[in-house]
């Protein structure tokens, strides 16, 4: 039971560190549970968390370009919105199901 409950609590904190407000610590608490846990589960979520931050960064600094030409804004909003409801979808999905990795969708998977 114990093991569950952990997995439980790291797969959720990697998946709800975006909310953290320096980037560096968001990144940081998937990248260290992706070295210090042993848990396959948990791995896989961790990455997962990576790739999701990781594309936000990517799409942030496209649509972040595109306000030059004025479209930009409505993007970002739209970015800002998911980067807010994607994660918590996964939290709960991972609180539930907990021996299932959350995989989000229409993302590129780079690590």
């Amino acid at each position: 039971m114990e093991e569950v409950a952990q997995r439980k609590l790291l797969s959720g904190l990697s998946h709800g560190a975006i909310f953290f407000s320096s980037m560096i610590v968001s990144v940081g608490i998937p990248i260290a549970i992706l070295f210090v846990s042993n848990d396959p589960v948990v791995k896989e979520n961790a990455k997962e968390s990576l790739n999701f931050h990781i594309n936000l960064f990517i799409y942030g600094i496209i649509f972040g370009l595109l306000v030059l030409i004025g479209i930009g804004i409505p993007l970002l909003l739209i970015l800002w919105i998911i980067s807010f409801i994607m994660p918590v979808i996964a939290i709960l999905h991972v609180l539930d199901e907990p021996n299932m990795v959350y995989r989000y969708p229409f993302i590129f998977r780079l690590v």
